[in-house]
């Protein structure tokens, strides 16, 4: 069984060789497919780095847009076993043996990982918790937590929607279909976004774009999905 990580970058020279790293030392049959949407920084070069210590590494050019870049990764990829990896999140060791061995279990064809950011603020730990707890309610899966699912469950949902919240909506289609897992091993996100916005601003945010989503009205703070590097 091979698992095809997939990520999505743009503008991402600085987080991305911690996620690469990250993918340096796991064990199991996999390949890493790097989609960069015409970055103008070095992030295309950040991957290239780690073409002698990542066997099976890709880079494809993509449409800017994280469903877009995702999808095309997904095109590409020969496992049968897709994980989607953002850019400025790190794997915890024995990750992809962890989606290996879940895999082997009738009842999971998807599934995400626990969640921390890499910053010590107490509203960052909140943040997190209400990630987890919030799967384990709903069964909605944030792409910080590193979404994993069957590449033949994926195409017939129809992938990612090239849209902001591509996760929760993807998410939203997943569960109609399958009951997702939440495996024990921890992610762990760059908290830049959060900290430059304000952490406690920044879930208040998210709060409200959430609220927006669920009651179908125009989402609140878009400046949220802005790039922050």
């Amino acid at each position: 069984m091979q698992v095809s990580v997939i990520i999505p970058a743009l503008n991402e020279e600085r987080a991305l060789p911690a996620t690469l790293e990250s993918l340096v030392g796991q064990s199991g049959r996999f390949e890493v497919i790097v989609v960069d949407a015409k970055s103008t920084d070095a992030t295309r070069a950040s991957a290239e780095r780690y073409r002698g210590r990542l066997a099976n590494l890709t880079i494809l050019d993509a449409p800017r847009g994280r469903g877009s870049q995702m999808n095309a990764g997904a095109h590409a990829a020969r496992g049968e076993w897709l994980l989607f990896l953002h850019a400025d999140t790190r794997l915890a060791p024995g990750a992809i043996e962890a989606v290996a061995a879940s895999s082997r279990r009738v009842d999971v064809a998807a599934g995400c990982f626990e969640h921390r950011f890499s910053g010590r603020g107490l509203a960052l730990r909140l943040i997190s918790l209400v990630h987890n707890v919030r799967f384990r309610r709903t069964l909605i899966m944030y792409g910080d937590q590193a979404i994993f699912v069957k590449r033949s469950l994926f195409w017939a949902i129809g992938g990612y929607p090239d849209a902001l919240m591509e996760d929760v909506l993807f998410s939203e289609k997943l569960r109609l279909v399958t009951r997702p897992v939440m495996l024990p091993a921890v992610v762990v996100t760059d908290s830049r976004k959060f900290e430059q916005i304000g952490e406690l601003r920044a879930l208040w945010w998210v709060v409200r774009i959430l609220l927006a989503h669920k009651h179908g009205r125009p989402l609140r703070h878009r400046e949220f999905f802005n790039e922050f590097r």
